[in-house]
């Protein structure tokens, strides 16, 4: 392993909060950099698959999983980081719609002029959610969208969606928005986010070791502080 390496890692942004905070800390005690890729789940595999290469990929568990089948991740390599359910958000002041229940949260989406969930984890399950809600046609017209690796609360915060969803994460700390909590428990579903190393990886020691730090115990308090959950 070098002295010094440059870790080139590929992420989505579930984890961005915690891991911004931890990594500078890594880079000061080892001396070695990381430069980091943000892109979302649906760009991730797209990138795998163009064959760019990393060091390290970050991505949800079910995704890196199909990245070890199709040989672009190294088996054996998984660890998990953290875990987060679903979060729903309102625009800065706006009511807030009863989301106690799956019937109370069926109604609030039924009610709602625009919704809105990317094309991720979390968007994925909305709308087979809202399939098997039996309201798919009611929503249909009225959802909107990002690109991949954007926020929903972007356009939640600019009134474009009533009501937004995506990872607790990816929620809880965004300005213009108001968090009004998780997904009731009869419908939440739970993602954990996973890092694998790369087949082709320049520096997979150094990559473990940064997956060694992100994951040691005095991690733990930036997970939870930006709303994630240990694994």
């Amino acid at each position: 392993m070098p002295e010094q390496a440059e870790i080139k890692v590929l992420s989505s942004i579930a984890t961005r909060e915690a891991y911004l905070e931890l990594v500078p800390r890594f880079e000061a005690a080892s001396g070695h950099k990381v430069t980091t890729t943000w892109a979302g789940t649906t760009d991730i595999m797209k990138r795998m698959a163009a064959g760019e290469t990393y060091d390290l990929v970050m991505i949800s568990s079910n995704e890196l999983e199909e990245l070890i089948r199709q040989g672009k991740v190294v088996p054996g390599s998984r660890v998990d980081l953290a875990k987060s359910g679903i979060g729903v958000a309102v625009r800065a002041g706006a009511p807030k719609p009863d989301i106690s229940s799956g019937d109370t949260l069926k109604a609030a989406l039924l009610a709602a002029r625009t919704v809105g969930y990317t094309s991720g984890p979390s968007g994925v399950y909305m709308a087979a959610l809202i399939e098997r809600m039996g309201i798919a046609d009611a929503v249909k017209g009225k959802h909107r969208g990002v690109p991949s690796g954007g926020t929903i609360s972007t356009i939640v915060a600019s009134g474009e969606a009533e009501i937004g969803f995506q990872q607790v994460s990816e929620v809880v700390h965004i300005k213009g928005i108001d968090y009004i909590g998780p997904l009731p428990p009869d419908v939440q579903k739970v993602t954990v986010f996973s890092s694998g190393i790369h087949a082709a990886a320049q520096n997979p020691q150094t990559a473990k070791a940064l997956v060694a730090f992100l994951t040691a115990s005095a991690a733990h308090a930036a997970y939870k502080a930006a709303g994630l959950e240990l694994p």
